[in-house]
Parts: C-alpha cells; sequence; structure tokens
C-alpha cells in the first residue's frame, strides 16, 4: 500500500509580503494535502488575549502573541515528565460545567491510589472557549485548540457530524503531539483514574489502547479497541501510524476513528511501518461495556456504552460512590470486593462506544 504523505510542520514566514506571495502559490496543492492528512495545530477563535493564561505569569511577558504551536509546545514542556511523556483530555463547554464531567474526572485522580501527582503532567485540551475557561479556573495546564468554522460547545451525540469532526479533530491533534517527540496517554474525561497504570503499561511498545471488549491475549487483532485510552509513544513508527490512521477517514466517511482503527488494525501497512500493538486488558482499564471485576485491581473505568450525557453523569457519580466507600473499608475487607459496582445504572451495557 502507498504510505500516506507526511505532514510538515511549517514555521512563520519571514516577512508578510513574502507569506502572502508563497500562500497564493501553494494554495491548490495545500488544499488537497490538506485534505488527505490534517490542519494546522490551531485555529484562533479571536478571544484568546481575553482569557486567562494558560502558564505562568512571568511568561505572560513574552507576549500574548505567540503562536498556537509556541503555546503548546510550552504547555507540553511545562507538564512533561522526566522522559517527555504527557497526558492529554481534551473538553467542551457541555462536559466543562460545574459538577459535570470534568470535576468527576479531576476527582478520580485525588481519590484514586497514587494518581494525585498525576494531576501536574496533565494537559485539558479545550475545544471552545467556555470550556477554556472552566479549565483554567479548576486545573493549572490547559491549552486552547481551535477549529475554524466549528462550534465543539455543544454535547455531541455519538456519530452525530459534529461528534465526528470532534474525534477526527482530535486524533490530528494527538499526531502533533507526537511530532512534537512527547509520549502521551490520552483518556477520554469520562473515564476514571482508580491508580496509577503506567505499572501495567507494557515496555517496548509504541501503542497500547484500552478495549471495549478484550479476549485474553493482549497481540489478538480481534480485540475490540476503545479509543478513549491510550498509551503512545512517539517515534517514526507511532506519527507515520497516526498519519495512516487520520487518512483513513476518507476510506470509511461516516465512521469515527475508534471504528477506523479497528478495521484498519488488520491493514498490511501497519505490519509494513513496524508498529507495535497490544490491547489493554480489561482486569485493569475497563468500562461499562466490560468492567473490572476486582476493585483491588482496576486501574481506570470508562463510561463507555453510554449515550447522553445525563446518563453518564449519573452513573460516574455512583461510580465514585462505590470507589470511595471502597476505600473507606478496613484493608481485610477489601480483598474481599472483588466485585461491587453498582453501575451501569442508567446507561445500558449494549454495543454503543458512548
Amino acid at each position: 500500500m502507498v504510505m500516506p504523505p507526511r505532514k510538515t510542520l511549517m514555521t512563520s514566514a519571514s516577512s508578510a509580503a513574502a507569506f502572502v506571495l508563497a500562500t497564493l502559490v501553494a494554495l491548490p496543492l495545500a488544499v488537497l494535502y490538506r485534505a488527505a492528512v490534517s490542519r494546522p495545530p490551531g485555529a484562533s477563535w479571536g478571544w484568546e488575549t481575553s482569557l486567562p493564561s494558560l502558564v505562568a505569569s512571568e511568561e505572560e511577558e513574552e507576549g500574548a502573541e505567540d503562536s498556537e504551536d509556541i503555546k503548546l509546545e510550552r504547555v507540553l514542556k511545562k507538564a512533561s515528565t522526566g522522559d517527555n511523556t504527557v497526558i492529554l483530555t481534551t473538553l467542551n463547554a457541555a462536559w466543562a460545567s460545574p459538577g459535570s464531567v470534568i470535576d468527576l474526572f479531576i476527582d478520580s485522580f485525588h481519590s484514586g491510589v497514587r494518581t494525585n501527582s498525576l494531576l501536574k503532567h496533565l494537559v485539558i485540551v479545550a475545544f471552545d472557549r467556555k470550556a477554556y475557561e472552566q479549565c483554567v479556573k479548576i486545573h493549572c495546564y490547559c491549552f486552547a485548540l481551535g477549529t475554524e468554522g466549528v462550534d465543539f460547545s455543544e454535547e455531541k451525540r455519538f456519530l452525530t457530524a459534529g461528534y465526528l469532526e470532534m474525534m477526527w479533530r482530535r486524533l490530528d491533534f494527538l499526531r502533533l503531539v507526537l511530532e512534537k517527540g512527547y509520549n502521551f496517554i490520552f483518556s477520554d474525561a469520562d473515564i476514571m483514574w482508580f491508580r496509577n497504570p503506567f505499572p501495567h503499561f507494557y515496555p517496548d511498545v509504541d501503542f497500547q489502547i484500552a478495549c471495549d471488549h478484550y479476549v485474553g491475549n493482549a497481540t489478538d487483532l480481534r480485540n475490540i479497541a476503545n479509543g478513549g485510552f491510550s498509551y503512545v509513544k512517539s517515534n517514526e513508527r507511532s506519527i507515520e501510524f497516526y498519519s495512516f490512521w487520520y487518512s483513513s477517514r476518507l476510506r470509511y466517511p461516516g465512521y469515527h476513528d475508534q471504528d477506523v482503527f479497528n478495521a484498519i488494525k488488520h491493514d498490511p501497512y501497519i505490519v509494513g511501518v513496524g508498529l507495535a500493538i497490544k490491547f489493554l486488558s480489561t482486569k485493569y482499564f475497563g468500562g461499562f461495556c466490560e468492567p473490572s471485576r476486582d476493585l483491588n485491581e482496576v486501574c481506570t473505568m470508562h463510561a463507555n456504552c453510554c449515550i447522553g450525557l445525563r446518563r453518564k453523569i449519573y452513573d460516574l457519580r455512583i461510580m465514585m460512590e462505590n470507589w470511595k466507600s471502597y476505600l473507606s473499608l478496613p484493608p481485610n475487607l477489601k480483598r474481599l470486593q472483588t466485585s461491587a459496582w453498582r453501575v451501569p445504572q442508567n446507561c445500558s451495557l449494549s454495543s454503543s462506544h458512548r
């Protein structure tokens, strides 16, 4: 198979005149290239200067006219671990209101076992103005990811046009993070973090992803992946794969990134790239589709197989109550709590992924 084109990161032109001339010459090719591979890292909404800064006060003095690329590089550098790893989640206004999904997400880090310290490596990527404004109130590392002409603020119902656009925008952003040399754990905000997941990741694997259904073997392609949680290392193989994954949306119109992954994971191109893939067991990385059965082992739980924000929030709150009740038990009783989830209730165990 022909390998998809690699996106070249552009630097700013030396003068306005040169930029205009270059744009006029390159426009026909740029249109085709963007359709096949990607968009710029962030499109301006025209309100950034009115928002609280996402960085320390001394960095505010560097100027409010920094490009989106520079702002992203800055926040990734500040949040990253010693080996250039960051934790990423995305947020829109529908999930950002007080008491909604993002508050439950942050609370899970505070309530989890050895997870509170991971918050200093979390970057919340805001899709819209309201989400960004709320982010800077509750967290230290926020990044405004705009998309020109698209409003991501409202709830995006599963598989609607707005939902699909948001999912593919997210995937393209993750590719950019890899190109900048950062490894990442990506987590949907409706995933509760109960334990530090790092001890359960596989060493020397390029791409690890959670599952809606796990068949018992980490390398078996029959595992049904869920794109809401992944651990990816930055290298040439993973960057090529994300470019291929993103361009594959044109082969599967009307499908979201998760379904497209479950289709292309069999593609010979991935073997040719040499990408090492492993699937994460639902024993540690569970969800409503296939819950983690042992509260003594669970790392994360995802409110997947759930359509509708109210249903999701209702069951997430019950999940957090479950977890806090478990934590309050004496050690001898904790060992007996192998299957004590009271969820899902409003969410149903179906084939839907959200």
